[in-house]
């Protein structure tokens, strides 16, 4: 089927989610999840994965080995179209509404090192222009960097990039909130235009970050 909208439904299926989650109140409910929620999302995926590729929904259950919160359901449902290890197109839909954006989410392996060296190069200066425009869109992409609460080792003070420098992630969202085109085929047009908007800056750190283990080094 076609992708119409994420119907009230959805919405109303987190909210008693977060007021009830528990295994017991989410199997008596996951119907409503895979109707209403988990198959409009893949709807949605499929229509602009002609552009991006295929993407890859969550599961819903939350690891909480190492958590202090128990709860078992995650409230709120996130895909991921990867580009390269922890770099990719992301959207997320849950009560607080809608998230659309991207980027690069964790280092892994050498890839922190690979960033801190292309920001220390010539071809920063893409990215830069990237992230400018970005900023300045309307509305503006909120930029993360997950910065370090000092400089990196071995770098000065006055270093001109140091900002970009402290950065250990780099992610580019938008927050919809709930608008009224939720409930519509509009929610196409916003995915495929901000996963558009933000590809140069995704396909930069694609290409300077790039997989977990360096391939030169294998």
């Amino acid at each position: 089927m076609a992708f119409t909208g994420f119907a009230p439904a959805a919405l109303q299926f987190y909210d008693q989610l977060e007021a009830n989650n528990t295994r017991a109140w989410w199997l008596e409910h996951k119907s409503t999840y895979d109707e209403q929620v988990r198959e409009p999302m893949r709807e949605l995926l499929d229509a602009v994965s002609d552009d991006f590729g295929s993407a890859r929904i969550f599961r819903p259950n939350r690891d909480v080995r190492f958590s202090k919160n128990k709860d078992p359901y995650k409230t709120g449902i996130a895909a991921m179209v990867q580009l390269e290890d922890a770099v990719g197109y992301y959207i997320q839909f849950s009560t607080s509404g809608l998230f659309i954006g991207g980027g690069w989410y964790a280092p892994l392996g050498s890839q922190l090192a690979r960033f801190r060296a292309s920001v220390d190069s010539p071809s920063v200066v893409t990215i830069e222009k990237e992230l400018a425009t970005l900023k300045r869109a309307r509305p503006p992409f909120v930029l993360n960097g997950a910065p370090l609460k000092t400089r990196p080792r071995g770098v000065p003070a006055d270093h001109p990039r140091i900002e970009l420098l402290r950065f250990t992630q780099l992610t580019l969202m938008r927050d919809y909130g709930v608008p009224d085109w939720l409930n519509s085929a509009k929610v196409i047009t916003r995915l495929r235009n901000d996963w558009r908007a933000i590809t140069p800056a995704l396909e930069w750190l694609a290409d300077h970050v790039g997989p977990e283990s360096d391939p030169a080094d294998e």
